[in-house]
């Protein structure tokens, strides 16, 4: 009986996808669809555009202004001269345009840029987060179905044994006690089910409130292991690439030019103001056109630069001690994905020599029985022992998955 169910029990080992309806989702397609829906990374393409306007208004203070003018004065006078005209009508082009402000327009465009950067970044981390959650959704659930077989298969084995136990009783070789023991292991496995299956119900539920889809039932997935990882270095290398890190190195850098622009407020502003007249009256008819040239030079303000100048400093300084912290924390991260992927992978390597010795343990203890050397006790005990170990590799492949993919994710790599 045992060699014909192995097939099946290997498939449900590794969480072969059951026969449904529909066509089975691999996990691309369950983070694809988690990506078109996820509030977070929509939030953060918001925030793209956002800084994208920011930077236009950024560059728009070092570009000149054109503007036309269009007035009607009207006044008291006689109108015996140019000087007391009762109607002064004026229509004029105005053009200003900064010469030097401190340089502060270049830095609030370079700050724009880094913020840019900043927020891309961002998107692509919450993306990455966002995998990792679906991730764990769809091996949690892809878990808990193939806990469920495994159920399935010890129930339908220890309904075989009644069976063979009713045969038994009746020619006197076993006694009624030994069917009582049977039935109480039939009803924990069969508490067992109802159990896993609440859980499995509440992963599904986890799976679809990520992707938007109502009644999730294939999930297609390679039934092999993911490989061995490279050195442990290698991740930590990567992981200060990650794109949180550099998100925190465009953070900072926009700090050191907020500094610049509040530097700028102790330098002097020299602006120039040119107006051409398409239409005036009175003294001034015959002028078309004027320039100004502004020079304003700060010379006291109660110490408003200085301190905008510390506080400005102080976040800078904020902003440096972030990036420190985001790439020690990531290097963190990926050394304990990656001793927790190879612990578990050795793991697993263990629970198969487990599961192996089991099923002999287990084929032998039937013969013994049919043999009348052991009683169904023995084998009930020996059972129990083969259904935990194929219920322990069942569960600890789909972690090592989960943890493959969480170590992806903390070194900084995505589904490509």
């Amino acid at each position: 009986m045992l060699s014909r169910a192995a097939p099946p029990l290997l498939l449900l080992l590794f969480g072969a996808p059951l026969a449904h309806a529909q066509e089975p989702l691999t996990l691309a397609e369950c983070y694809a669809l988690a990506r078109k829906r996820s509030e977070t990374v929509a939030i953060q393409q918001e925030l793209i555009r956002e800084t994208q306007g920011r930077f236009v208004q950024a560059l728009s203070t070092a570009l000149p202004s054109l503007s036309f003018n269009s007035s009607d004065k009207r006044q008291d006078g006689a109108g015996t001269s140019a000087f007391t005209l009762r109607d002064v009508p004026e229509r004029k082009f105005v053009l200003s345009q900064p010469l030097f402000s401190g340089f502060r327009e270049f830095a609030a465009i370079a700050g724009s840029r880094a913020e840019q950067r900043q927020r891309t970044l961002e998107k692509q981390r919450a993306e990455h987060l966002l995998l990792g959650d679906v991730a764990d959704a769809f091996y949690l659930l892809r878990e808990q179905r193939a806990v469920l077989g495994v159920l399935e298969l010890t129930r339908s084995t220890l309904l075989e044994r009644l069976e063979e136990m009713d045969e038994r009783v009746r020619l006197g070789r076993s006694r009624s006690s030994e069917i009582a023991s049977l039935e109480a292991e039939l009803r924990r496995v069969e508490a067992q089910i109802i159990q896993v299956r609440g859980r499995e119900a509440t992963a599904r539920q986890l799976l679809e409130f990520l992707t938007g889809l109502e009644g999730v039932e294939g999930l297609d997935e390679p039934e092999e292991l993911p490989p061995a990882p490279e050195e442990e270095a290698s991740y930590v290398a990567r992981a200060k690439q990650r794109p949180d890190v550099l998100a925190s190195f465009e953070a900072w850098e926009v700090a050191r030019k907020e500094v610049t622009v509040a530097r700028a407020d102790l330098w002097p502003d020299v602006d120039v103001d040119a107006n051409y007249y398409v239409e005036r009256a009175g003294a001034a008819a015959d002028v078309a056109w004027d320039a100004t040239l502004t020079v304003d030079v700060p010379l006291f303000e109660g110490g408003k630069a200085v301190g905008n100048i510390r506080s400005a400093r102080a976040r800078a300084e904020q902003a440096r001690l972030a990036h420190q912290r985001a790439q020690r924390s990531a290097a963190l991260e990926a050394g304990e994905a990656h001793t927790q992927f190879t612990a578990a992978l050795a793991r697993v390597a263990m629970l198969r020599q487990a599961l192996e010795a089991a099923q002999t343990d287990y084929r032998l203890q039937l013969d013994d029985y049919r043999l009348a050397l052991v009683n169904v006790l023995d084998v009930l005990e020996t059972l129990q022992t083969l259904q935990q170990a194929r219920q322990d590799l069942t569960q600890a492949a789909h972690e090592a998955k989960r943890l493959h993919w969480q170590l992806r994710i903390a070194s900084g790599e995505g589904l490509e």
